[in-house]
């Protein structure tokens, strides 16, 4: 009987399946802080303990999409003491492995000659540590790096439209039984819906048949970290999409432990929902006892054994109905509290009865939800402070709510809806621009809301950036190639940045709303971004530079004018070539008032300087100059003004002049010497203006308005 129990193991794979571990929940809560972190270390000691084979997790392992490095180091250390060890592996991979792994090493963990890996761990990424960033990495990519867990499930989104992705199993093959792991990390929910719903848009792959082993021999196990229960079909996966040669699915991301496969009527598959291994929400579903699943295969038959969780803190869940109470009155707030601590104390005593270990008894969770319809309310955090100390959660024992209009049925189905908290209180840019009734005239409204998911959900502090660097781009592709060189002013500028914008929305549109990925997409636009701000603070130095007290001359003005024009700022376009203006971006048209200033200030010191020269040439004739102006008073005025900029108080005798009263100083001497030739003077002004006119572009209503 035991060589009979030998050969049975040898050809059954035995896997443990868990889900939703939540890693670093509350990590900042005394009471509370380590839940999670014992709850999986509970779960790799039951993987120990019942020798399987490997262990798959269903998502979200970390609670936090970037988690801290206290939560990093800990379950680090947890995968070590019960990953690594001397254990022989008793299955092989016998696909592709660079397909399933695509990370830098390309195989699995165990087959690494410099670790000892005895409990491989299988995870796909959930919606609380999905890939994020430039670099598109997750947080379980840290622990792929480590080699400590196999990381799969991680899809490329291709193709057009709402984008293609090609599920490559995992073939597992352990004595005579072959099992094709297939993965699905977490999508948004509505793209996804979308690509099932679009042909060839998910595409499978099954094994090849080979001698011995024929496409049916495979047992074809599916983990996906969707929404299942949802109001909103569009905003879960239904069950029916999914092929119907599977046989077993893992359901990540509810929270419910549903841990009994199900059968789906007309599919042939079975569905199990392990849920979480720690409340992360006080609702009645999370109250129900944790489990894990242990899956043994062998040949197509499977026996699933689910394993109660007993490190998990006890939760105590009940509602109750004020005007269903005998003795409470509604004008009596003390006979309300009465009966509230009543029942408080009974659940504390039925937690402490449910304990097995006793050295280890828990401070309990304990919620209870009030209709106080025809009542008044009680503040919940004063009916906690006699509490502390025996419950877990003495803030926020109370919650108060009202029976719904349109029954029973429907207040539950919002209770499974509050599975997911990370989901309520949110509003999407889109709903917010409605509602205002505003007009974006910059910014596609779909762009700025994945930006506005990404900096919230996923931390991303180059959300935003990198949406208007993206947007910025495609603007000055599309105005550089529909430019004319000869009729280019700001008012098409205007114009065709409005019709880059409604190309943008259309063509967002033909997409899903969340389809637009500017972290992964956008690695090269970063980095030109950034160079390209280089640039601008490199240009704004040597315009202020230029400008300021040095002497420029015309040919220079041009030279630079046309220099930065060709690097997008747009300053003085008064002379610049065709191809210039074919490169002239969204920032020539953000930056036209600068440039005006930028032109004026080049006008003024090209008239210093000339004014400066013939000054130094008259040096000389000084008394004639004074008695040129002895024939005027006004010009006395500005004499005596331009006298006492030229020694400010507190500068001393050997300070040079600043730069206000040289303007002073350079305006007398280029009048005193227009009204000795008044030829001259007249020339100067129509070149002046003429250049002054040439490097000024009209400022049009529109465009203050794109201003502001």
């Amino acid at each position: 009987m035991g060589e009979l129990s030998r050969e049975e193991m040898k050809n059954t794979l035995r896997v443990l399946v868990a889900t939703d571990c939540h890693l670093g929940y509350l990590e900042k809560d005394e009471i509370r802080r380590h839940d999670s972190f014992k709850a999986f270390e509970e779960i790799c000691s039951i993987a120990e303990q019942k020798q399987v084979d490997f262990l798959l997790l269903g998502g979200d392992l970390f609670h936090e999409n970037k988690p801290s490095r206290s939560t990093l180091v800990k379950a680090i250390e947890i995968l070590r003491r019960h990953c690594l060890n001397d254990k022989p592996v008793q299955f092989q991979v016998v696909s592709d492995q660079t397909i399933n792994f695509p990370n830098t090493f390309g195989h699995v963990n165990y087959e690494d000659p410099h670790f000892n890996v005895g409990l491989p761990v299988f995870s796909i990424h959930g919606n609380h540590d999905d890939p994020a960033g430039v670099d598109n990495l997750s947080a379980v990519d840290i622990l792929s790096a480590c080699n400590l867990v196999n990381y799969f499930g991680k899809m490329v989104l291709g193709g057009s439209g709402v984008g293609q992705i090609t599920l490559c199993p995992i073939l597992i093959r352990k004595g005579s039984t072959s099992v094709a792991l297939y993965g699905l990390g977490n999508i948004r929910d509505e793209r996804l819906n979308r690509m099932f719903q679009t042909p060839h848009a998910v595409q499978w792959m099954r094994p090849e048949a080979q001698e011995g082993c024929q496409v049916t021999d495979w047992f074809n196990i599916l983990v996906l970290h969707q929404n299942r229960v949802k109001a909103n079909p569009k905003n879960a996966i239904n069950e029916h999409f999914l092929p119907r040669f599977l046989d077993f699915i893992v359901w990540g991301h509810e929270h419910e432990c549903l841990v009994d496969p199900l059968e789906v009527p007309g599919m042939g598959f079975h569905i199990t929902q392990p849920g979480s291994s720690v409340a992360t929400s006080l609702i009645d579903g999370e109250s129900k006892p944790k489990h894990v699943l242990l899956l043994e295969i062998k040949g197509n038959q499977y026996r699933p054994t689910k394993i109660p969780l007993t490190s998990v803190r006890p939760f105590e869940y009940t509602e109750i109905v004020l005007k269903d109470e005998p003795d409470i009155d509604s004008n009596d707030q003390n006979s309300i509290i009465e009966h509230l601590d009543k029942v408080v104390q009974n659940l504390i005593e039925k937690s402490s009865k449910r304990v097995v270990n006793r050295s280890e008894l828990k401070l309990p969770l304990v919620r209870i939800k009030v209709d106080y319809s025809g009542f008044m309310t009680i503040n919940p955090q004063r009916f906690g402070q006699k509490y502390v100390g025996k419950v877990a959660n003495p803030q926020d024992i109370l919650i108060f709510s009202k029976a719904s209009r349109k029954g029973r049925n429907e207040v539950k189905i919002d209770d499974s809806e509050r599975l997911r908290p990370e989901e309520l209180n949110q509003q999407n840019i889109e709903a917010l621009v409605a509602e205002n009734n505003l007009k974006m005239e910059i910014l596609p409204v779909n762009d700025l809301d994945v930006a506005l998911h990404n900096f919230v959900n996923k931390d991303d502090k180059m959300a935003f950036y990198s949406c208007v660097q993206y947007n910025l781009e495609e603007t000055r592709n599309k105005i550089s190639h529909d430019a004319d060189s000869l009729k280019f002013e700001e008012e098409d500028l205007i114009l065709k940045v409005g019709e880059c914008l409604e190309d943008r929305v259309k063509e967002r549109n033909t997409h899903s709303k969340n389809d637009t990925d500017f972290g992964s997409r956008s690695s090269m636009t970063v980095g030109s971004a950034v160079s390209f701000s280089d640039d601008e603070d490199a240009a704004k130095t040597s315009g202020s530079k230029s400008t300021r007290g040095r002497k420029v001359s015309s040919r220079a003005a041009e030279d630079t004018s046309t220099k930065t024009s060709t690097r997008g700022r747009g300053r003085g376009r008064g002379r610049g070539s065709s191809s210039s203006l074919k490169q002239t971006t969204l920032d020539a048209a953000l930056g036209f008032r600068k440039s005006q200033r930028s032109a004026t200030a080049a006008v003024q010191s090209i008239v210093n300087t000339d004014a400066m020269n013939s000054a130094s040439s008259g040096e000389a004739r000084e008394n004639e100059v004074e008695e040129i102006n002895d024939s005027s008073e006004n010009d006395e005025s500005l004499l005596s003004k331009g006298r006492k900029r030229t020694a400010p108080r507190g500068r001393g005798r050997g300070s040079t002049q600043s730069k206000r009263g040289r303007k002073s100083d350079n305006s007398l001497v280029q009048r005193t010497f227009i009204s000795r030739d008044n030829d001259d003077d007249s020339e100067d002004e129509d070149n002046a203006r003429k250049l002054l006119n040439k490097s000024q572009p009209r400022v049009t209503r529109n465009y203050g308005a794109l201003r502001r």
